[in-house]
């Protein structure tokens, strides 16, 4: 296919035109790389190459200027700012940043358009004036200081480019300021100089006066790339400029207007997609390039555009195997990086001085894939030790010395890189990342070839901290860490990671501005959304929408021309047109399809085909996970069988056969990490632990007032105690941990006034056993190995004569929990019985050791229902009804729960039956 740049220079080679004494000017430094290939299959002789220019390097040329990164701008207008600005009245350089990044591009829009600065400027202060209280004859301070700025913006601006213009540096408007200012010393001094503008669509004041006086002077050639469609459409946007620029220049009054094509009303197959999400659209990318491929269409004559550029990974990652060759031209944002997350913990751990720092940040940290394989010293994981020592000891809040006393001083030198000096200085801590970013270098450079990528992450962020701490030391502005965290996050936010490939081969993955001049036979473009393509109503600018328009400064409808313009250039002279759209409807940007697509349908100069896409959702059939016991299993079974089943691991079986075949035969076990809030079960052993306590002294004593009134004097010490033993270093002093501290010694004085109550009545209570270790041998014939039970009673004490077997519940427990209608339910039913099944259990092991004779009671105290006292099991007939003594446990209750407890134990043991999960 003949591109829009192939047929300029066959023009020009038709003409005569002398291809190596010209300077071609392209909207882009890419268009110009493009024109370099084309030049080679238009000449057929070996020449000079032609000066080649973006328009930016073109107007930086004729200002003599230099142009300066935006945070660097915002550096030098802070200067500014503070040489203008009363002390008492300046703002902090956080402060100030949020609104000057936008007055700088109000004086780049301003510059850039010609508009008189003094003027402008005065008028804006002219209304705020009568917008805000100008009749008030006591003005408030606020407002006096509000109007004060307004008037003082001239003054901005004057010192402002002065200071730069000093410097020979400058923002784009101001560089293209000059540039028309010295405009006329460059006419004279290159009157022999020939100058061909290729593919320009919507200018600025000084790019038209400066194309104007060129062409004036016979110096220079244009040469549009527009459409008559939309040429002779006097509403059509994608052609407003160019009509504007044809009607209004003077030089085409005399001169030939290059060119107007017919490319547009060419037959194209024009395919419209709606897709849901932004995913979707990328996963459905890769299904059209798979069939391009397939079609043998050529990859290197296709343009995949994406509107919105936060797709490029998701569109990587779903690129077919079959593509080859890729040339990215868009940057893969820094604030994507892995390492990125890295600075954003530190600074986040670092935003407010101190001394020491939470234990999730400290393992956020030391667990990142950067820092991680630094904590890695002769051979020891000072990383996982850290961890395992933090959660083990409850450590909420770590000091400096207690990281490095856990790791023994072998990570002296990182832990103070990530956790000291940050608030002495700012420089400091720019030294500090400096560091840590060698530190990891000198790790990765010992597996460089497995580290490549990473290696260039490291760079880049090696030359964004360079660049922070040169600003830093040159401007010194950056008081705090949050103002550094701010200019690091507005470095992040600008700065690429850019591709490096073969430009002009392989599959091109563009965003729209990258497309300018350049042709593809194959145009796919995705997210073709209102709110993206075009961007719709933005105003990010202190000057009013009336007043631009007034200035003839753009507005969002010359914005939204741009867009159409390079929507429809991309579709002139393709072939296959892909366009694709968000269909889900999206609370901010909106989720209609574009104006373009409707535009397409209205104008009915092609045939668009339309789908709907949804995606490909499998029928996935809920199916429970089931294990098949295997030899080893068995084998497994069998010495768990002859250590002993406690009563919670056949509970736990019960609850779900899955979850004890993880525990007991894989011995997987839950997470535990640092309690921040005391947990539950810790509160459970605190309060059987110092029951333990007080009642040990006391067995095979009958307990009296007075004993039990002594140990409530010890509450507070025996609790404190156990909790320092079991909760370790976590604190109890203040917030929730307080109150669960406090709720313990309420726990234990509760239960203690309960048995004060009961023995003031004229109740005996014996203490037989406390925390007792029981187990006892299940007669099982069908087995040809050993069972066992085993489990710790928590109490047994005698009850006015009669033996009772206490199980202690810090959780509430009703009555109902401990009853039972139908022995079956009781080794199937975990929700309803699976308190009366651990209790029972209890009974069974005390008298087959023999250690009790029957009958006895079991039950529960539940601490959070103390008032229900000792509940006890009970055996209920069928028709609910208590039968006669069914609180009593007989020979005859035991034999039939022995039955149930042979058959869950054949069941677990049963090689054929699998461990299969319950639904919960």
């Amino acid at each position: 296919m003949a591109t829009f740049i192939f047929d300029v220079l066959k023009d020009l080679q038709k003409k005569h035109v002398n291809l190596s004494s010209i300077t071609f000017i392209l909207p882009s430094k890419r268009a110009g790389l493009f024109l370099k290939h084309q030049l080679s299959q238009v000449v057929n002789e070996t020449i000079f190459s032609p000066e080649i220019l973006s328009v930016e390097e073109f107007v930086e040329e004729l200002s003599e200027l230099k142009t300066i990164s935006n945070t660097e701008l915002l550096f030098e207008f802070y200067n500014t700012y503070s040489s203008l600005t009363p002390k008492d009245q300046q703002e902090s350089f956080e402060s100030f940043s949020k609104w000057a990044q936008i007055l700088i591009q109000d004086f780049n829009e301003i510059d850039r358009y010609l508009i008189p600065q003094k003027n402008i400027f005065n008028y804006l202060s002219a209304i705020q004036d009568l917008s805000h209280w100008s009749l008030e004859i006591n003005k408030t301070d606020f407002i006096k200081n509000y109007l004060s700025f307004w008037n003082k913006i001239f003054t901005y601006y004057s010192h402002f480019t002065e200071q730069l213009l000093l410097k020979k540096t400058g923002y784009q408007g101001l560089i293209y300021r000059e540039a028309v200012e010295n405009l006329e010393t460059y006419i004279q001094n290159n009157l022999n100089k020939d100058h061909v503008f290729l593919g320009f669509n919507a200018l600025n004041t000084s790019e038209e006066t400066i194309f104007q006086e060129l062409l004036q002077s016979g110096m220079a050639k244009i040469y549009w790339d527009i459409d008559e469609i939309f040429m002779n459409n006097a509403i059509h946007d994608a052609g407003l400029f160019t009509r504007s620029h044809k009607n209004k220049w003077s030089y085409f009054k005399n001169n030939n207007f290059d060119w107007i094509t017919n490319n547009y009303s060419k037959e194209k197959n024009i395919s419209v997609y709606g897709i849901p999400k932004n995913i979707g659209q990328a996963k459905y990318i890769g299904s059209i390039l798979k069939n391009l491929k397939q079609e043998n269409l050529s990859l290197t004559n296709t343009a995949l555009v994406l509107g919105d550029e936060n797709l490029l990974i998701p569109v990587l990652n779903s690129l077919p195997s079959n593509i080859n060759a890729l040339n990215i031209t868009m940057g893969f944002p820094l604030k994507s990086i892995p390492l990125a997350s890295l600075f954003e913990h530190l600074f986040h751990l670092h935003k407010k001085p101190s001394q020491s720092f939470y234990y999730k940040d400290i393992i956020l940290l030391v667990s990142h894939q950067f820092l991680r394989p630094l904590f890695y010293v002769n051979g020891i994981d000072y990383a996982a030790k850290l961890t395992e020592t933090i959660e083990s000891n409850n450590l909420i809040y770590v000091s400096v010395e207690r990281l490095k006393e856990i790791t023994e001083a072998k990570c002296n030198n990182i832990i103070d890189l990530l956790f000291l000096k940050w608030h002495e200085t700012i420089d400091l801590a720019l030294k500090n990342c400096s560091e840590l970013i060698l530190n990891i270098k000198s790790y990765l450079d010992e597996n460089k070839n497995s580290n490549l990528l990473s290696l260039e992450y490291l760079y880049r962020f090696n030359e964004l901290f360079n660049e922070l701490t040169l600003l830093n030391s040159k401007y010194n502005h950056i008081s705090d860490i949050l103002t550094l965290h701010n200019i690091y996050k507005e470095l992040l936010s600008t700065e690429t990671l850019d591709f490096k490939g073969e430009p002009l081969q392989g599959l091109q993955i563009m965003g729209m501005l990258e497309s300018r001049v350049l042709d593809f036979e194959t145009v796919i473009i995705s997210s073709v959304n209102e709110g993206i393509l075009p961007a719709g109503k933005t105003n990010n600018s202190f000057i009013p929408f009336d007043v631009k328009v007034e200035n003839k400064l753009p507005t969002y409808k010359e914005k939204d021309a741009v867009y159409t313009y390079h929507f429809y250039r991309l579709l002139q002279r393709a072939k296959n047109i892909f366009i694709l759209y968000n269909t889900e409807a999206d609370v901010l940007t909106g989720g209609e399809k574009s104006r373009f697509i409707t535009q397409l349908e209205i104008e009915g100069i092609h045939k668009l085909s339309y789908h709907l896409i949804t995606p490909k959702v499998p029928i996935i059939n809920n199916s429970l996970n089931t294990i098949h016991k295997t030899p080893a299993v068995i084998e497994s079974l069998k010495l768990i069988a002859e250590k002993g089943f406690s009563p919670s691991s056949l509970t736990n079986y019960i609850r779900n056969p899955i979850d004890f075949y993880y525990q007991k035969i894989l011995n997987i076990r839950e997470y535990d990490e640092a309690e921040e809030t005391v947990a539950a079960n810790t509160l459970g052993t605190v309060i059987h632990n110092t029951l333990e306590d007080f009642y040990s002294p006391f067995i095979n004593t009958f307990l009296t007032v007075e004993a039990i009134k002594k140990m409530k004097l010890l509450i507070e010490k025996t609790v404190r105690s156990h909790f320092k033993e079991v909760y370790k270093e976590g604190d109890i002093t203040k917030g929730k941990n307080l109150i669960i501290y406090e709720i313990a010694k309420r726990y234990v004085s509760n239960f203690l006034d309960l048995e004060i109550s009961d023995i003031q009545k004229g109740n005996n209570i014996k203490i037989l056993a406390v925390e007792a270790d029981a187990s006892a041998e299940i007669k099982i014939p069908e087995l040809d190995f050993p069972v066992r039970i085993k489990g710790k009673i928590d109490r047994v004490d005698e009850y006015n004569g009669i033996i009772r077997i206490v199980d202690y519940k810090t959780g509430k427990v009703a009555q109902n929990e401990v009853e039972i209608v139908n022995w079956d339910e009781i080794a199937s039913d975990y929700k309803k019985f699976s308190k009366s099944f651990q209790i029972l259990t209890y009974a069974y092991m005390i008298h087959q050791s023999g250690s009790i004779k029957l009958p006895v009671e079991a039950g529960i105290i539940s601490f959070k229902n103390l008032k229900s006292g000792f509940l006890k099991f009970a055996k209920k007939d069928k028709s609910g009804a208590y039968a006669k003594k069914d609180v009593l446990i007989t020979d005859e209750t035991l034999n039939l729960f022995s039955i149930q407890l042979k058959n869950l134990i054949l069941e677990i043991c049963n090689p054929t039956i699998p461990f299969t999960e319950k639904e919960i």
